[in-house]
């Protein structure tokens, strides 16, 4: 409240703006308590303040602005800063930073148990004696500052490498899933004769759209067991 009556007193006067912020804040200072204020030499603990402010907002931008109370408070120990854990935080919110907080889990597939699931023709054998004969499929996720971005991808098991992928900010079959699904069919020529297709039981592989693209290019829709 000193540094806004400093900074308005010329424009309003200090008697008014004290007049004023004294009916809207309980307790606050009188015309005499300003001034007297204003001369008083600053405490030990504004000027302990005045030094670790800086050095907060210096070390948190260091650590690329991830780092918390607890991470702080442990950090500025480190640097040799007597400190306790809720001067800390006093101090952090003054300098206004503050640590990233852990993103809720993300769930890539969720699968419904009134489906009819297809069965497991692969039991747990993930080779292939040449390319294009059995495919895995699959959903993962990545934390980006904006929410979560979904990939999901198509792996040849007998070259291990991902033959068709797509990143969405969406788990919606048509949207992610099936696009990987398109890129790698067109990679092998549209044809996936004979070719086992193997997923999760998540809704997004077992959606309509999905296995109904599965068969239109030829593949054998099978899914991973159960107990995986």
């Amino acid at each position: 409240m000193i540094r806004f009556i400093d900074k308005y007193r010329d424009r309003f006067g200090v008697e008014f703006l004290c007049r004023t912020l004294r009916a809207a804040v309980r307790g606050f200072l009188t015309s005499r308590g300003y001034r007297a204020a204003r001369n008083r030499l600053p405490s030990a603990r504004h000027l302990r303040d005045e030094i670790l402010i800086p050095e907060i907002t210096r070390l948190h931008h260091k650590h690329y602005g991830v780092y918390g109370r607890r991470k702080m408070h442990a950090l500025l120990r480190r640097e040799g800063w007597e400190i306790g854990r809720d001067a800390c935080e006093r101090l952090m919110k003054i300098a206004g930073v503050r640590g990233v907080q852990r993103s809720k889990r993300a769930f890539t597939t969720k699968s419904d148990p009134a489906d009819r699931l297809p069965g497991d023709l692969v039991n747990r054998n993930f080779t292939a004696a040449a390319p294009k004969r059995l495919w895995v499929v699959d959903i993962t996720y990545v934390a980006t500052w904006s929410g979560f971005a979904y990939v999901s991808f198509v792996t040849d098991v007998y070259s291990r490498r991902i033959v068709g992928w797509n990143v969405a900010s969406t788990l919606k079959a048509e949207v992610l899933p099936l696009q990987a699904l398109e890129m790698a069919a067109w990679q092998a020529g549209g044809d996936l004769e004979g070719l086992v297709h193997h997923s999760d039981h998540g809704s997004n592989y077992m959606s309509m759209v999905y296995t109904n693209r599965v068969a239109e290019l030829g593949a054998d829709p099978v899914n991973r067991d159960s107990r995986r």
